[in-house]
């Protein structure tokens, strides 16, 4: 039985067995289940009503998985997990570099994806009850509902939900160091492994979305053998 108060997800495979195996299990555990098996099909889906996250395979026919995730960012910022055959980082990071929220590898266990959706869902709600509309820090203001970043010449940009996950962990906790693992852990539920480059790629991007991306960066600083740290002080309105 569904639970309006769980949400309602979108599982896209062209695998059939593997969309009726997520969709029974995820229905056990009270989510909304709709599934597509190709772009075009989840486009159609996904107009008809309102996803609260997205599960998207890589390997589809027609456009990949890394496609739809571009085109779905223009038109939404929904969280969006995405599946790989591969245990390739390069998948990993491509992913997280087009706007994914989060990443498994197949084969999965359905039990770890339920963790995750459950992780991303409960991160998407606090940031969404928690903060105020704006937060305000150096040259720049963030919207928390629509997820816009205002630079003060007027530039706007739209923010993925990766970067989004990543900016809001920093302007919580400004001038203070964070490691890999608690930034990992925070965005994605879970500790980085020791050789997962996809958190330095994520912050090298958020650098260069905040005009940061210098040999020395003067916002997010590298704190060597430590973290990263936001330097700027992080005000709030509305």
């Amino acid at each position: 039985m569904t639970n309006p108060d769980k949400g309602k997800i979108l599982v896209v495979d062209d695998d059939v067995e593997i969309r009726d195996l997520l969709a029974t299990h995820l229905n056990k555990n009270g989510y909304d289940v709709d599934t597509a098996g190709d772009g075009e099909q989840m486009f159609a889906i996904y107009q008809e009503g309102q996803h609260n996250l997205v599960i998207l395979d890589v390997m589809l026919p027609g456009d990949d998985g890394f496609t739809l995730c571009q085109r779905l960012r223009k038109k939404s910022d929904v969280p969006v997990i995405m599946l790989t055959a591969s245990s390739d980082e390069t998948d990993r990071v491509i992913g997280l570099e087009i706007g994914a929220d989060d990443y498994i590898a197949k084969p999965f266990s359905p039990r770890e994806l339920l963790a995750r959706i459950k992780a991303l869902l409960r991160r998407v709600r606090y940031n969404q009850r928690q903060q105020p509309r704006f937060l305000n820090f150096a040259d720049w203001q963030l919207d928390i509902t629509t997820r816009q970043l205002t630079h003060h010449d007027g530039e706007v940009l739209e923010l993925s939900g990766a970067d989004f996950n990543l900016l809001s962990l920093f302007l919580n906790h400004p001038n203070e160091v964070l490691d890999r693992d608690t930034i990992s852990d925070t965005i994605r539920g879970r500790e980085a492994s020791p050789f997962d480059r996809s958190i330095d790629v994520q912050i090298s991007r958020l650098r260069q979305r905040l005009r940061d991306s210098g040999k020395q960066p003067k916002l997010i600083k590298t704190i060597r053998g430590s973290g990263y740290l936001l330097a700027a002080e992080v005000s709030n309105e509305g």
